[in-house]
């Protein structure tokens, strides 16, 4: 069973940057996507970006300029690389898993319902 936490959220001010990380621990298998996700207030979750263990990525095109997602392998920890926030940023932010998954998520960006692990969330606030 695989279990995930995020940490690296907190608050900071309108153009600041912010690493988010998600640690992965349990059994990992060789395969698998990873993505990021973020939930403000009386919205719905918005996937962020996401990125498999071939190392591809695609973003949304809200954060695609801004974001940048990463993953080390060997350790199983994935990144999420903030930069210019903005208030509209703020929101708590979830790092989710598919594995095993051979699945490429080039041209895809998945949404809630394609993974099968969550992390609790780390708040991210900019003002």
């Amino acid at each position: 069973q695989v279990q995930l936490v995020e940490s690296g959220g907190g608050s900071v001010q309108t153009g600041d940057s912010l690493r988010l990380s998600c640690a992965a621990s349990g059994y990992m298998y060789a395969y698998y996507f990873m993505g990021w996700f973020r939930q403000a207030p009386g919205k719905e979750r918005e996937a962020l970006a996401v990125i498999d263990s071939d190392g591809d990525t695609t973003y949304a095109d809200s954060v695609k300029d801004r974001f940048s997602i990463s993953l080390d392998n060997d350790k199983y920890i994935m990144y999420l690389e903030m930069t210019n926030l903005t208030p509209e940023d703020t929101a708590k932010y979830y790092c989710a898993a598919n594995a095993p998954s051979t699945r490429s998520v080039v041209n895809w960006l998945p949404g809630p319902d394609e993974y099968n692990v969550w992390g609790q969330g780390t708040q991210v606030t900019v003002s």
